[in-house]
């Protein structure tokens, strides 16, 4: 089973125990809920254990059935563990987190900083309300707008991801400008460039896709689970310069001296490589989707960036360069 279920399902364990507060849950419970056996639910309990979350199990019941629960009492002191830098930065923080606007997580993120601010003096506050004015963050024109539509979408999408059940979506495609209902089979959110989208298996396709979430009109949890069969890499689109999961390519790039310098002080992916040539000029090298992201961002260089390689890729922005100028007299 991939590693990503088991760290799902073990979430979805503590999440139950958290929720029964001291009521605990029996092993059978969570066997259920989680569709699996209670020798596997045991496992887990003793990973979780020996990560060192508090549980511990409880026979005091009168039905002399044991329970598990979880010792709230452990993370009362979380705040005397923290600098006085940690938690101002933590503080802070909140006014960073805005792509989870529109989610599931928004009120638990509000609620947790509210008790983290309960931990400040009402001058330390004030002091650091006053921060987001000379440290800015500029909105993200791609953020849509609050929808309680789309939160409900998220919310099953997110129920279905950590549950393993099936779901059919109607999906509008902006590529192709029409409406779909597919049968999918969710693996991850993954927010990205101002959007969230859902990462799930087609069995249609036999392959993984991605939806952005603004484009799903409707989201429907079918009783029948999953497995997954594609375990997907920890980073979301790690071969893309935006939100594709496309194989990646070897990509070459010559850069004029008027655009060398910015290049060269950022980092646009993990495997670019640079190396100088003459009159200062800079070649770069990734290995890339070669996806809209792709294009938009070399051509986002004008005259200052040439393709080398692929020669169809080179082809391909030469055409798009062509049809620009074609607009104009």
């Amino acid at each position: 089973m991939p590693r990503n279920a088991e760290v799902i399902r073990q979430w979805t364990i503590l999440r139950e125990i958290e929720r029964t507060r001291g009521a605990g849950v029996t092993i059978d419970a969570l066997a259920s809920l989680c569709g699996v056996t209670t020798r596997t639910i045991r496992r887990d309990l003793q990973a979780l254990e020996e990560s060192g979350f508090p549980l511990y199990d409880d026979r005091s019941h009168d039905d002399g059935r044991t329970r598990w629960s979880i010792n709230g009492q452990v993370f009362k002191g979380l705040a005397a563990g923290l600098t006085l830098s940690e938690l101002c930065a933590l503080y802070f923080s909140r006014t960073l987190l805005e792509s989870l606007s529109g989610t599931p997580f928004r009120d638990d993120v509000e609620s947790a900083f509210e008790k983290l601010a309960s931990v400040l003096t009402p001058h330390m506050r004030q002091f650091l309300d006053q921060l987001p004015r000379v440290i800015s963050t500029k909105a993200d024109p791609m953020r849509t707008r609050d929808d309680p539509r789309r939160q409900e979408i998220i919310a099953r999408a997110l129920e279905a991801t950590l549950h393993h059940r099936q779901t059919t979506i109607t999906y509008h495609s902006k590529a192709s400008d029409r409406t779909k209902t597919y049968l999918v089979h969710p693996y991850r959110l993954a927010y990205a460039l101002g959007g969230l989208y859902l990462l799930a298996y087609v069995p249609e396709y036999a392959q993984v896709r991605t939806f952005a979430v603004e484009r799903i009109q409707n989201a429907s949890l079918l009783e029948e689970r999953f497995t997954p069969i594609e375990e997907l890499p920890d980073d979301a689109f790690p071969h893309s310069l935006g939100v594709h999961s496309g194989p990646p390519e070897r990509v070459e790039l010559e850069f004029q001296p008027g655009a060398a310098e910015y290049v060269r002080a950022r980092e646009w992916h993990p495997s670019q490589q640079l190396r100088e040539t003459d009159r200062g000029r800079v070649v770069m090298s990734l290995n890339v989707c070669l996806d809209r992201a792709l294009h938009s961002w070399v051509l986002s260089f004008g005259p200052f960036a040439r393709v080398l390689s692929p020669e169809h890729l080179a082809r391909e922005i030469a055409e798009q360069i062509e049809e620009a100028r074609a607009q104009y007299p």
